[in-house]
């Protein structure tokens, strides 16, 4: 059982919704946190059924409680969005808190405008950070495996990956009905894992994929929808050199990401190390920026020579550039040199594989993995 980072609203303080991937463990977190709570979990037939036909059960059962409980959890919310209205009418009439739980606000939007109309706080649940794992934490087998507890932990982890894969094509594309062309989606996952990290081609994709632009498009909303993707924008700035303005996507868990394009065991040194090394960074970093309250977006910075910095935290607050070597040479920090010109304010990071931490003598920070994410999360590479 591992200890979660992230800071939830006292029992009957306030309405929020908790979202994140499937397995991420966010019922076993309000299982933790609201041990007392009315539940409703939707993924129980009968409660799905009950609720989806008359959503004013709720109400009626609430109303026969002799003592209102401080809080109601409601439990893959997503699929009955009508129960949002009874929602709204018990907060606005008595006073009730509720958390709203689920896995994708794609089929909210459409059955609930405005997901309660900004009355509710919003949180997102990630995989495992190297916070929550302390000294469990195994790089190695972190950036094979990915970040969900129960793959993590799991002796089959590959099996348990395919079963992931699946059960999100079943559970939440097919039965939500995301698309209708379930193997169309199914050979995009495959090929989106491929580009995880890039500037996305949607012509090329589609090319790929056999379908339109258009579609490669909406595919990606899905993605994005149902918290399994995520965009990076680019950074933007008054600048005299030319930036490059589009945005790279990444999957929420390089696990998936590995078993999605077939890779075998990802060893050190090698390329593939490389991608999931930087799709591990900014798993960290997103969810530092959720978790720590931090006041600032994610983008990275790229010229239009190809010069680039990974990841930029805030208004360049920090710079952070990925490279899993245990050798960085001055070709490795040529990024992070070029953006010094124009941004010389900003705290530039290295983060790496080697053993122990030093500076350059312009100021760059080079340090090794775990000493990275834990001066992250005590707070000491953001002034």
């Amino acid at each position: 059982m591992f200890a979660r980072s992230l800071a939830l609203p006292a029992a009957g303080t306030d309405t929020f919704f908790l979202w994140g991937p499937r397995q991420t463990g966010k019922s076993t977190l309000l299982r933790q946190r609201f041990g007392d709570a009315f539940w409703v979990d939707l993924l129980k037939a009968d409660e799905l059924r009950r609720y989806a036909v008359r959503p004013e059960s709720l109400r009626q059962e609430l109303d026969a409680s002799d003592i209102p409980p401080l809080q109601v959890v409601i439990d893959e919310v997503q699929k009955v969005p009508a129960l949002l209205d009874e929602v709204h009418w018990l907060m606005e009439n008595r006073g009730q808190a509720f958390c709203l739980c689920g896995s994708s606000a794609r089929k909210v939007r459409r059955g609930a405008a405005n997901l309660l109309g900004g009355r509710a706080l919003r949180f997102e649940l990630f995989g495992l950070t190297a916070r929550e794992l302390g000294e469990e934490l195994d790089l190695d087998r972190l950036l094979n495996v990915g970040y969900l507890p129960r793959i993590y932990t799991s002796r089959h982890p590959e099996r348990l990956l395919d079963s992931y894969v699946a059960d999100y094509l079943r559970e939440e594309i097919a039965a939500e009905g995301l698309t209708r062309n379930l193997p169309a989606f199914a050979n995009f996952l495959e090929a989106a894992a491929l580009t995880d990290g890039e500037i996305v081609n949607y012509t090329n994709l589609a090319s790929d994929c056999g379908i339109s632009a258009t579609t490669i498009k909406g595919y990606f909303e899905i993605l994005e929808d149902t918290l399994i993707g995520h965009w990076l924008p680019a950074w933007r700035s008054r600048t005299k050199r030319r930036l490059v303005v589009a945005p790279k996507f990444y999957l929420a868990d390089v696990g998936v990401v590995n078993r999605l394009a077939r890779r075998s065991t990802i060893s050190r040194g090698s390329e593939l190390y490389g991608k999931a090394f930087e799709n591990w960074v900014f798993h960290e970093l997103r969810a530092f920026v959720q978790y720590a309250g931090f006041d600032g977006s994610l983008a990275y910075w790229r010229l239009s020579g190809g010069l680039e910095v990974d990841f930029i935290l805030g208004n360049m607050a920090l710079a952070v550039e990925a490279k899993a070597s245990a050798n960085l040479s001055n070709r490795h920090l040529k990024g992070l040199r070029k953006l010094a010109e124009d941004h010389p304010e900003a705290r530039r990071v290295a983060v790496c594989l080697e053993e122990r931490r030093r500076r350059t003598s312009d100021g760059i920070d080079i340090l090794p993995a775990e000493e990275f994410v834990r001066r992250l999360w005590d707070g000491a590479l953001i002034d």
